[in-house]
This record gives structure tokens, sequence and C-alpha cells, in this order.
């Protein structure tokens, strides 16, 4: 059995990474047929990963580990370990998690560091698999070079003076070549604990200026501050967010907006993230929509009564008028926009999202609208709605926004990952947010606080 495994280890091994992501992957049925084959490509990678760089650090381990220990024991130990943390954080236990708003000693020894591996290791894993494929289809170009050389050589009365040869790589130079690549995927781990420790918390704040076709004199310069996508949590905490209030009041705003995701995953941390921001000041008011963790969380009832008590005021499904001297714009709030369709009377598929939202549009008016989800963009424009402010994107978290702003992890699932866009007849802003989901980590996608500025247009 032992020979069976060492003569087909490799076969094997695929097919236990295969088996095990298609059981972690939703059915094709509940998630479409992109995105089972998205999320069974990344487990198949996440797993891959784990089996790669446990054997880099046994490897690392037999070199510098006195008394050079047995390979078994060694990849024993990481295996262990690698599990326990996975088991750990992402496995639902029934056990007391602790305080859900507050970084504390376990979060810092068992949630960080597993967090800052996840994403070294698959970013890493993901870079290897690159170097792997130039190899491989430069060595696959040079055997066709080689094929097609000796046999033109086969057809030519005489072999042609001066003809180069193209000799394989040598050993030495091939192992140079795994060795750089195993460096260079390395970096991942380092960039993964500066957004750790780091990135998350390097707030940005983005003045964009809005111009409005239809915007009333009173109300140009018009100064909104918008954030987005809190998500109190040990990796985002009470204090961390008031630290972002008093930037947000320091910018001297008309309006303070809030997109939405107050909190995470514990109900029970929404009473602290209401007090954290309930220090939020400006001259024409505080206003807010829900989002998605509020329904995940069961909260939107009891979070929309506690931010009316400190005063901010959460619109779900209403609109309200504000007023500088006799001149209003109509700002408009809505729950968590889950994308519905259903078919008209000629049996076409028609976007639902919004429906219901028609009758709050104010015709004769700039209308702003307060909508977590950026998908229903579209629809805000057919509408009539003026004006737009989204998150939930988190800018991708994890993204190239430094090379293009659609190379992030969210760009699957949305074309408005960040900033600022327009269609005739409207305009969105997508805020990246002040916390994270999954991993408590940013890179290229730094933290925001927007203030936006309405002019009129020309």
């Amino acid at each position: 059995m032992f020979d069976f495994f060492r003569a087909h280890k490799r076969a094997i091994t695929f097919s236990l990474v295969a088996f095990c992501a298609f059981w972690l992957t939703p059915s094709w049925s509940e998630a479409g047929p992109f995105y089972f084959l998205f999320f069974f490509a990344l487990f198949v990678m996440l797993i891959a990963g784990q089996l790669f760089w446990i054997g880099r650090a046994v490897d690392l381990g037999e070199r510098f580990i006195p008394g050079k220990p047995r390979r078994a024991w060694l990849t024993a130990v990481a295996s262990f370990v690698c599990l326990f943390f996975f088991a750990y954080n992402v496995v639902p236990w029934e056990i007391p998690r602790g305080d859900s708003t507050h970084l504390t000693l376990r979060h810092v020894l068992f949630e960080a560091p597993f967090w800052w591996w996840f994403v070294g290791s698959w970013v890493g894993f993901g870079l290897v698999m690159v170097f792997w494929t130039v190899d491989r289809a430069g060595r696959a170009a040079a055997w066709v070079y080689r094929k097609a050389r000796n046999a033109a050589a086969d057809h030519a009365a005489a072999p042609r003076p001066g003809a180069i040869a193209l000799d394989p790589p040598s050993p030495a130079r091939r192992r140079l070549l795994e060795q750089t690549a195993v460096a260079v995927s390395a970096l991942p781990f380092g960039a993964a604990a500066y957004g750790l420790l780091y990135g998350r918390l390097d707030v940005e704040i983005t003045r964009p200026r809005i111009a409005l076709a239809r915007l009333p004199k009173a109300f140009e310069g018009f100064r909104i501050v918008q954030l987005s996508d809190f998500h109190i949590s040990p990796f985002m905490t009470a204090d961390e967010i008031r630290r972002c209030v008093t930037i947000a009041n320091g910018l001297k705003a008309d309006m303070v907006a809030l997109t939405g995701d107050y909190v995470a995953d514990d109900p029970a941390a929404q009473g602290e993230v209401v007090e954290a921001l309930a220090a939020l000041r400006a001259p024409y008011g505080v206003f807010g929509c829900l989002g998605n963790h509020e329904i995940y969380t069961e909260t939107e009832d009891s979070i929309t009564r506690l931010f009316g008590a400190v005063g901010i005021r959460i619109l779900r499904q209403e609109r309200t008028p504000i007023q500088s001297h006799s001149e209003v714009l109509n700002l408009i709030g809505v729950d968590y926009q889950q994308r519905r369709f259903s078919r008209d009377h000629d049996g076409h598929l028609v976007d639902r999202y919004l429906e219901g939202s028609e009758k709050l549009v104010m015709p004769d008016m700039v209308n702003i609208l307060l909508n977590h989800n950026p998908n229903s963009f579209d629809r805000a424009v057919e509408l009539g709605i003026d004006l737009t402010l989204a998150g939930h994107s988190h800018g991708g978290q994890l993204a190239l926004s430094f090379i293009n702003r659609g190379l992030s992890l969210v760009r699957p699932e949305t074309p408005y990952v960040s900033g600022w866009y327009e269609k005739p007849g409207g305009q969105l802003y997508v805020n990246r947010g002040i916390g994270t989901t999954g991993p408590p980590i940013r890179l290229g996608a730094r933290p925001e606080i927007t203030v936006l500025e309405l002019v009129r247009a020309v």
C-alpha cells in the first residue's frame, strides 16, 4: 500500500484536495455555475497552499532546528498547528468568544496569526502557481522549438552552418528559478502583516466634488461626510470608531451620511457602535441607512431605535427634506437591496432593485439616495435619483487599486468597487468603509472617510 501511495502520491493528493474543496463549496444550484466554479477554485488554491507552505516550513525546520529531527515529526507538528488555527477560527464551535468589541490577548494570539497566515499563504501560493505556469509554458515553447528545428534539419540536405542549439535548462539554473519563485511568493506574508498591523487603520480622507445640474443655489458648496461599513469587532474597536468620529467632526460638514453595516456578526455589539457614533455632529443632521449585516444579525429594528435615541435618523424606505433657506434637497434612505427579478407582462426579466421606492423620488428636486448596496445604481438612475451614496464593497479590501480599482476580490460581485461612477442622469459614490469583514486586513483599499462637495454643473 505504501508503494502504491508513493507511486501515485501526486494524483492521490490532488484528488483529496479537490474532494475537500468540493465539500466546502456551495452547491451548484445554490451558488450558480459562476460562483460554484469561483469558490471551488478558491478552496483548491487555499487547501493546496496549506500543503505547499507546510512543506516549506518543514524544509526550514530541518535546516535550522538542532538535532535534525525526522521530517515526519516536523510535518505532523506543522500540520497540527495549522489545523488547530483553522478549526478554532473557521469551525462554528459553540464556545464563548469573549469580548467582540475590544482587542484582547486571545484575539492577538489566536485570530490575528491565523488571518495573517490565511492571506499570506493563499496569495503566496497564487504567485507560486504563476511562476509554475510561466516555467511550464517556457519549457513547452522550448520543446516545440526543438521539435520544429529537428524536423527542419531532417528535411535539409545538410545542417545549416552556425545553427544555434537550444540547451535545456541546467539543474542548477532550474533550482535557482525555484528558489527565486519561493522567495518572491513569500512577500505576501509581509504584505499581510502590514495590512493587519497598519493598513486596516490607515484612514484616508477623500474629497470628491459632485457636479449636479439641478442643484439649487442655496446648496452650492454643500458638504456631506460619508462613513460606511464600520463592522465593530475586536479589530475595529469602539475606540477606533470614536477616532473616526473625531476626524469626521473636524471636517466641518453640513450633513453626515452613514451607509450601513454597523455591526459584524455579534448583535450584542449594536449598543456600543451606536454609542461610539452618537458624537457625530452636523448642522443639517446625521442620517443613515441599514446594511446586510443588520439583516444577518437581526438588528434592523433594534439598532434603528438605538440610533433614534441619540439623534441619528435611520431612513428605512423613507424620505426627508433637507432645507436651506427656501430651497430643498430630497434625501432618501432604503434598507439593504437584494437582487430580485420578476417577469413583466411580456415575459421579460425585470430588475426589482428599489422596488416600492418610486414614490419616494421627487421629480422637481435633487434626489440623494443612501443605499448600502451599489449594485442598485442602474435602477436608481432609471428612477431619476441624481446621486447615490453606497458602501458594502470595502473597495475589495484586498485589491490592486494602484493598478486599477477593478482589480479586487469583490469585482465578480459588483462593477462598482470604489469611488465615483457616472451614468447619464445619475452619479454614484462608493465609500470603501472603515472596518473589515473576514480577514482584518486591508491591502490596496484603505479605510475611507469621504467629504463630498456638491457644486452646480456648468
